[in-house]
């Protein structure tokens, strides 16, 4: 009797555990912004692979570029990863078209001017313009902002799809709900975001939509003050005159009078 075939079969998939291109996925996200230096055994905890699996996939990763090493031997993100994340198309061709205006806001304000983009429920901040005299913020250039708490993101929530403001509605308790779905809706009707919160710093924003050429609502653009600054509103109008310039620059038309 001959012996059985014991060759793998092609294109098969490992019965137990993650393809490699996962492993090597969990081991990246496994930093945060609180967490952007980790040792091999807190990498290989924080992902969930076991510490021999993450030691060879880390020095993989690190020949390629994705991670490089602190003075204290820890993992960082490697300027690779820096490198091709600047050549995402939502993002560079978005900055490149934008920052002339963005810088204009800037300069107007003296204030911290961002640009966020809607990803994965949150507001994708891809530009930030700041000043050392402008109020402290934690605000960071690839940092997530909650879509509901901030005004960059209540724009980006009132002009996504429907689906995506019911995830963010189900996460809010009833009366928070409520306030959010009026909220949304002003947004909406008036096309601007004012917003205003005391914690972690005491500040207000005002945010506009940014449209393509195909009228779709791609980014938003805000400027951020502190709350005894003058009324938020007094911004408002630059604030609209940025986010259209920036919209017409990526083939937005303007709007005709009915």
């Amino acid at each position: 009797m001959s012996a059985p075939d014991a060759r793998p079969v092609r294109g098969k998939r490992p019965k137990s555990g993650d393809p490699v291109v996962d492993r090597a996925l969990a081991l990246l996200a496994a930093f945060t912004e609180e967490h952007r230096a980790l040792g091999l055994v807190e990498l290989s905890r924080r992902a969930g692979i076991p510490r021999s699996t993450a030691s060879r996939l880390a020095a993989r990763l690190q020949a390629w570029g994705a991670l490089e090493r602190d003075e204290h031997g820890r993992y960082v993100i490697g300027l690779r990863l820096f490198e091709v994340a600047s050549l995402a198309p939502r993002s560079h061709g978005l900055r490149e078209a934008a920052l002339p205006y963005l810088e204009d806001l800037h300069e107007i304000t003296r204030q911290h001017v961002l640009l966020a983009v809607l990803d994965q429920g949150a507001a994708l901040l891809v530009e930030r313009l700041s000043t050392l005299g402008a109020v402290q913020v934690a605000y960071r250039v690839g940092g997530r902002l909650p879509l509901h708490d901030t005004g960059v993101g209540l724009v980006l929530l009132a002009f996504a799809d429907a689906a995506v403001r019911a995830q963010a509605l189900s996460e809010l308790d009833s009366p928070a709900a409520a306030t959010l779905r009026r909220r949304l809706a002003d947004v909406r009707r008036t096309g601007v975001a004012v917003f205003a919160r005391r914690r972690p710093a005491a500040v207000s924003s005002v945010a506009v939509a940014v449209r393509d050429g195909a009228g779709r609502v791609v980014a938003a653009v805000s400027v951020v003050v502190p709350v005894d600054a003058a009324r938020p509103q007094a911004y408002e109008q630059v604030v609209r005159a940025t986010a259209l310039a920036v919209s017409r620059a990526l083939g937005a038309r303007p709007a005709r009078a009915e």
